[in-house]
């Protein structure tokens, strides 16, 4: 069927800012979706609140809305735009929600907007967990048995009739939220209350528990013409009761039987049949009995999800992309598939490699939080590996997590368990449960015993058992052989050189003498039957590789970001994209490396060759030596790269842009207080420690408040304010913990003053200031956490130009070729300087969108030589508008944690709101971060002892 021809213009809802269970793969998706409906002939208009996101860039959309994604400025919006479509399913479940509820409220009818990808009706069948249920006991499915609570009386009736324990799910939640297993009377009345509240439609579904079954995901699409696919199968390591998010997850599926595949497959296509989706994709939940094989549905999403995603950079099948062409009447026989450019979307991708996705958690900003894991998601971000078997995959998915893990054990982290904390940690799921598996096989218990506490399949189990084994092959013969056939096995030259008492550059040094070489593996959707034509590569230990590299063209590596973490997120990847879309103008071949499936860095359009591999010195120098480039760009992905920037520079990487010694010279505290010394700017008095009792003669010496400032860290991490010797110990303890090679800076906390951020470029010669943004909150906050705006609003001429004159000074010194971003303290008359990143920071998205300049565009470009005068950027941008910035936090998600806000970051996204009047902005920032400021009531205040006295005045 051809392209429908009634629809011209057609509203696209993006999913905001970035939360725990909603995170930067739909930007990738909503990007997809953008580029694919304007190729095809139709006006997009996009409304999003999320400044960070690529598909917020006006040369995404005809028309980009950045504004909260509430039903009522939407409606503002279609009023205006007056589409004739909407497409709901690419945006999470806040574009999901915010769809029914313009539907409800008769707004779609009113001005004839037609919803495409899934309709009203398909959304509440698929989202409304007693509709699903009638659908599937429709078409004979098993489902665990259960029924729906609509109030704290209907749940108490319900738990009569079944047994604790007992899952509650709301109905219309992303992530788990507002859901959780309830083990006793009192975890049950909690939950369900809480789970009332959270569902759109005061629903929530009660089941019985089948935890310790094995979960399954299915990865389905379908078209008009009732042609199916099934994109992907993804197995969960984890068995039920452990969130899929926060689950390892391997695809393709590994334990099932032929079977029990074909029945799993006959069935997601039996329900996206009776759910009614009829042009896009959807992702199914099973779940299987391991000692019987009965199989049951668990819910599913009528729309692009998370595991789509993962799905579509492990198999290469674009989803959201096809998603948005059959949502406009395109059927797969008549989509090309983009990898082989000669088998349509019709055919199902295969796989002859093993894909694992590996969550990272945040535990460590809120120590106070339980971090048992269970169906409500708690994990930031992910990383993906691709491997010639699962032990490769995981081992590779390990070391990307950036933890100081290179694997499965055999680094610092590796630290020995008791027998009982080994058992609980089995028993019960945990961040460290993967580990504990590895301890307890090597302690000697069977692979029966650890299935038994921790109901992981034995499969898996297994393999990480013949990891284990194979530790004491390379411990008694590191012979050639055997070298060779760990690398294959995933162990990294960091695992090794700890096995062989070796420093990680000899171990690199004697394998590369032994011609031990990873080869790169197309990712092509067909197991080589077709010739892939675009080159999306992960490296394995064989001989033949595939990669291609090109003679004509010069070609510059960037290095993205890794997983999403609190402090480095979505904002570092919108830098590493627009670098590489920059240096594509200027004709350079662009080689793009991360590890992160959710993001657009990693859409194998973005970049001219993709290789999906671990952000370490290892992995990356192994890409060097084989493209030989030009050069790499390690200033654009946050802390992750720049980390590098030394090893690589010694191993004879070219490091474009500001030089590893001036990033150095910025980094470490010690070496930053001699630069501002020497350019004579004030700063706080400080000192430099190594221990705590150079911590505290400093302290006492400055008084207190003092604050704690460890050396090459993102995102506040281990800083702190300290009022008193005690808290003083504690953050010195980790801090050093934290960077234990660099020292860590003490100095006097200005109380009550007001920070400021400034994000500049420099060529070497000429300064460009970008932005200077005011905190809302005062210093003492961090700046990843406080709402700021764009112009300042309180800070006076005299101020302002002892800032600016202050970021030229610094950027000369420090030689800066490229971005940079400093942080201030204003009090009175006086201006602190409190650091310089010689590199994006997370503002950079914010201040683009604020002045209309792409700052990661224009960096890149200088990086290879260009001036600031080439682009016209001589003097600083007045906006005519107020811009501002707001940050989103997981409290819901961590119950009882300390919400009060201080030097660590704890923000997971930003929105921004936009207006011509200043406090208009502001409240459109507190929308579109789901806290709209009351028109009235009572306000209570709550302050610790120390804040009492400041806070009588007010």
């Amino acid at each position: 069927m051809p392209k429908r021809t009634d629809l011209k213009k057609i509203l696209l809802i993006g999913s905001g800012p970035i939360i725990i269970g909603q995170a930067c793969e739909f930007d990738y998706s909503g990007t997809q979706a953008c580029k694919a409906l304007r190729a095809e002939g139709y006006s997009v208009v996009l409304v999003n609140s999320n400044p960070a996101t690529i598909m917020t860039d006006p040369e995404m959309a005809d028309r980009v809305y950045i504004e909260p994604i509430t039903p009522e400025f939407v409606e503002r919006i279609i009023e205006k735009e007056r589409p004739d479509a909407l497409l709901p399913t690419l945006g999470g479940q806040t574009a999901l929600n915010t769809a029914i509820k313009l539907h409800e409220r008769g707004v779609l009818t009113k001005y004839n907007v037609e919803m495409i990808g899934a309709d009203a009706a398909v959304i509440s069948k698929a989202e409304d967990r007693k509709l699903f249920k009638k659908a599937m006991e429709k078409i004979g499915l098993d489902l665990p048995k259960s029924d729906y609570a609509y109030s704290m009386e209907d749940a108490r009736r319900i738990l009569q009739q079944i047994p604790l324990p007992l899952v509650i799910r709301p109905s219309f939640t992303m992530g788990g939220t507002g859901g959780g297993i309830a083990y006793n009377v009192e975890e049950f009345e909690k939950i369900c209350q809480y789970g009332l509240e959270q569902s759109m439609n005061s629903e929530v579904l009660i089941e019985e528990s089948i935890f310790g079954w094995k979960e399954y995901e299915l990865e389905v699409m379908r078209d008009k013409k009732d042609n199916c696919v099934i994109v992907c199968s993804i197995e969960n390591f984890d068995p039920m009761g452990v969130h899929t998010g926060d689950s390892i997850t391997v695809a393709p599926a590994q334990t099932l039987t032929d079977r029990e595949y074909q029945k799993m497959r006959d069935d997601a296509l039996k329900i996206i049949r009776e759910i009614g989706i009829e042009c896009g994709g959807c992702n199914i939940q099973f779940a299987v009995d391991p000692k019987t094989g009965r199989q049951t549905v668990i819910e599913m999403n009528p729309r692009v999800s998370r595991s789509s995603a993962l799905a579509s950079k492990a198999t290469g099948f674009a989803i959201a992309k096809i998603s948005a062409q059959l949502a406009v009447g395109k059927t797969l026989d008549e989509i090309d598939n983009d990898i082989t450019k000669k088998t349509p979307a019709c055919f199902e991708p295969t796989i002859d490699y093993v894909v694992v996705k590996t969550p990272r958690w945040a535990f460590e900003k809120f120590p106070e939080a339980n971090s048992t894991l269970g169906i409500q998601m708690k994990s930031v971000g992910e990383t993906m590996s691709i491997g010639r078997t699962f032990k490769e995959a995981l081992q590779k998915s390990v070391r990307s997590l950036e933890q100081d893990r290179f694997g499965l054990g055999w680094d610092r982290k590796d630290k020995p368990m008791t027998t009982e904390q080994i058992r609980e940690k089995l028993i019960v799921p945990n961040t460290e449960r993967l580990f504990a598996v590895r301890h307890a096989l090597k302690s000697g218990m069977s692979v029966d015993d650890v299935f038994n506490l921790s109901k992981i399949d034995p499969w898996f189990l297994s393999q990480i058992q013949e990891i284990v084994q194979f530790e004491d092959e390379i411990l008694k013969h590191p012979d050639e052989p055997t070298l060779r056939q760990a690398k294959r096995l995933g162990f990294s030259d960091r695992q090794l050189a700890k096995m062989l008492n070796i420093t990680p550059q000899e171990m690199r040094k004697k394998r590369k003498e032994l011609g031990i070489l990873p080869a790169y593996k197309l990712v092509d959707t067909c197991a080589a039957e077709f010739e892939a034509a675009t080159p999306y590569y992960y490296s394995t230990y064989e001989k033949e590789s595939e990669h291609r590299v090109s003679q004509n063209k010069k070609k510059v590596v960037i290095l993205g970001g890794g997983p999403n973490r609190i402090g480095q997120g979505i904002e570092f990847d919108y830098c590493c994209v627009h670098a590489s879309f920059a240096l594509r103008e200027l004709g350079y071949e662009i080689i793009m490396v991360n590890s992160n499936p959710e993001t657009v860095s990693t859409d194998y359009e973005t970049s001219d060759q993709l290789f999906f591999e671990p952000l370490t010195e290892e992995d990356v120098l192994n890409i060097w030596d084989t493209m030989k480039p030009d050069g790499m760009i390690v200033q654009l992905g946050g802390q992750t790269p720049l980390n590098l920037a030394r090893p690589l520079l010694d191993a004879g990487v070219r490091i474009l842009g500001t030089s590893v010694e001036q990033i150095e010279r910025a980094e470490d505290r010690d070496k930053f207080n001699a630069v501002v010394n020497k350019l004579k700017l004030t700063q706080p008095p400080s000192g430099i420690a190594k221990d705590f009792a150079m911590a505290k003669q400093i302290a006492l010496g400055l008084g207190y408040p003092v604050l704690v400032r460890p050396s090459y860290v993102l995102g506040g991490r281990a800083m702190a304010i300290c009022y008193d010797e005690e808290m003083l110990e504690k953050y010195i303890k980790e801090a050093t913990e934290v960077n234990p090679d660099h020292p860590v800076l003490v100095d006097k906390f200005i109380e009550d003053a007001i920070e400021v951020d400034v994000d500049a470029l420099a060529d070497g010669e000429d300064v460009f200031i970008a932005g200077i943004m005011e905190h809302i909150e005062m210093a003492g906050v961090h700046s990843g956490d406080s709402a700021m705006s764009i112009p300042s609003f309180s800070l006076s001429d005299a101020q302002l130009d002892t800032i600016r004159k202050a970021t030229v000074a610094l950027a000369r010194e420090l030689e800066v070729c490229g971005l940079m971003n400093i942080q201030f303290a204003v009090k009175g008359s006086t201006v602190y300087v409190l650091e310089v990143n010689p590199r994006a920071s997370r503002t950079a998205p914010f201040v683009s969108k604020a002045i209309g300049v792409p700052l990661a565009k224009v960096a890149a470009k200088i990086m290879l030589g260009k001036k600031l005068r080439d682009f016209g950027l001589k003097k600083e941008i007045e906006p005519k508008h107020f811009s501002v910035k707001e940050s989103v936090f997981p409290f819901r998600k961590f119950q009882g944690v300390d919400i009060i806000l201080g030097p660590e970051m704890k923000s997971t996204g930003e929105v921004m709101g936009i207006d011509a009047l200043l406090p208009m902005a502001f409240a459109k920032s507190q929308m579109a971060a789901s806290s709209p400021l009351p028109a009235g009531g009572t306000i209570f205040i709550s302050v610790s002892n120390r804040d009492k006295e400041a806070v009588y005045p007010i």
